[in-house]
């Protein structure tokens, strides 16, 4: 069966972030994932493996509750199939959910715009940023600053605030004006920046610098995620984003914070920046506020913007056709009476310390150079065959491209390995794993990687 639907792929299926024409006439090389139950998924072969990365940071349910989100799909389906929030036009779904996610978010943060899914939220977050600015008699902030690395999604507009010229470069000059800033990775820097105050103070030092060197009325907002995706599950400094909100009060301009994967749960709490003290005047979220069941985006807006851009006569000229879809809504909504109900974020606070300690033992083997992450959100930056830890070409073919990869499938383990400047490994499990599952995920990793150290060495 697999080489069937592998060959019509091959044949018919543009995929994602892929080099299509790379897989064989018969789709060779194609993955094919038939089913899932609980924090597994099978191949078209039927074999089982672990999803360390819950789909892509979706899953936080894993694949155990299709009969409830079914249950509540089904009801939705059966009052009201579709109708868009639209010209003062809504519909009970959306509006219970708007409700629901004041309610979730941190304090001041009282308003929702949907959207398809993340790249769209950071689009929203953009576009209400310069209508507020505008209302208020400052249409020229229209500048963004992002980090270093960072990942806010594919299409045009978020695309600009994408640190990777692998995926800027082939569409031409950004859409929107942004300046690059640096993330808070501290591995490889002087030795002083393992202190927090010392780290914290150079990273707004910077942050500060640019804004004056661009002109404080030319920034529109800074984008940020609570933990860095890109450049593998950077964790801020303490005081990192209470700083941030500093510079924006001084500075006049909004502080968003991107939770498209740090949001619902993945770090112990509804929203990741609360772990970190974030007081961020726009949220964006998708992925796990509906578990992966269906696809959804959302732009939060806190009360002082909201009050801006809907002051009487103020039109946002912005929308999508299925942003709050009703089935979506729906099944957001049973997903976080689950998640409530049977305490998944209180599986992450308890489990995340010995996440964290079984990923920490990895730090011994020769080819990690760095592990970090925080939650059920890791990973490890691996160190190759060259002076400083860079791969040689060869050595980047042998392990980064083939063993890693194919070891930890093998073994049964579906995880992250990015094959770039500096290479990673990365892993966010479902929210409902338990301990001993936890436990063999690292032990796939240790094994992996202490194979990959052998061979490294040879």
């Amino acid at each position: 069966m697999t080489t069937d639907l592998s060959a019509v792929a091959a044949k018919h299926l543009l995929l994602n972030m892929t080099s299509n024409g790379s897989l064989g006439p018969d789709g060779e090389g194609l993955f094919v994932v038939r089913s899932g139950e609980g924090p597994y998924v099978r191949d078209d072969d039927g074999t089982r493996y672990i999803d360390g990365l819950s789909g892509l940071y979706c899953c936080q349910l894993g694949y155990s509750y299709a009969d409830e989100i079914a249950e509540a799909a089904g009801k939705q389906l059966r009052e009201l199939s579709f109708s868009p929030l639209w010209s003062a036009s809504a519909h009970p779904a959306a509006i219970e959910l708007a409700q629901r996610l004041a309610g979730l978010a941190p304090a001041g943060i009282e308003h929702t715009f949907f959207s398809s899914g993340g790249a769209e939220a950071v689009e929203t977050a953009w576009k209400i940023a310069r209508r507020y600015h505008a209302l208020r008699g400052e249409p020229g902030r229209a500048k963004v600053l992002a980090r270093r690395g960072a990942y806010h999604g594919l299409t045009v507009g978020a695309l600009s605030f994408t640190d990777d010229p692998g995926l800027t470069e082939p569409y031409g000059p950004p859409a929107i004006d942004t300046r690059f800033v640096a993330n808070t990775n501290r591995h490889g820097l002087f030795p002083e920046m393992a202190n927090d105050a010392v780290f914290t103070a150079h990273l707004l030092g910077e942050i500060e610098d640019t804004v004056l060197a661009e002109g404080p009325d030319t920034i529109a907002m800074l984008i940020a995620e609570p933990v860095q995706n890109r450049g593998g599950c950077i964790t801020p400094p303490e005081g990192y984003w209470q700083g941030l909100r500093t510079l924006a009060d001084r500075y006049g301009f909004l502080l968003v914070a991107d939770e498209v994967i740090t949001g619902f749960g993945r770090l112990g709490e509804w929203f990741g920046g609360i772990r970190y003290g974030a007081e961020s005047d726009l949220i964006t979220v998708a992925k796990g506020i509906t578990a992966g069941y269906a696809p959804m985006g959302a732009t939060l807006v806190g009360q002082r913007v909201a009050e801006v851009i809907n002051q009487p006569g103020a039109v946002l000229n912005h929308g999508y056709t299925f942003g709050g879809h009703p089935l979506s809504a729906a099944i957001s909504l049973r997903t976080l009476e689950i998640m409530e109900r049977d305490q998944v974020l209180q599986n992450v606070r308890d489990l995340e310390g010995g996440l964290a300690n079984g990923m920490a033992a990895l730090a011994g083997l020769p080819i990690v150079a760095d592990v970090r992450g925080a939650g059920f959100f890791y990973a490890v930056q691996l160190a190759g065959d060259q002076p400083g830890g860079g791969f040689s070409d060869a050595a980047r073919q042998a392990l980064v491209v083939d063993l890693i990869p194919r070891r930890l499938r093998e073994a049964g383990l579906l995880a992250r390995v990015y094959n770039r400047a500096a290479p990673l490994l990365q892993i966010a499990p479902p929210l409902i794993s338990d301990r001993p599952l936890l436990d063999r995920i690292t032990e796939i990793i240790a094994d992996t990687l202490d194979e990959a150290s052998r061979a490294l060495a040879r």
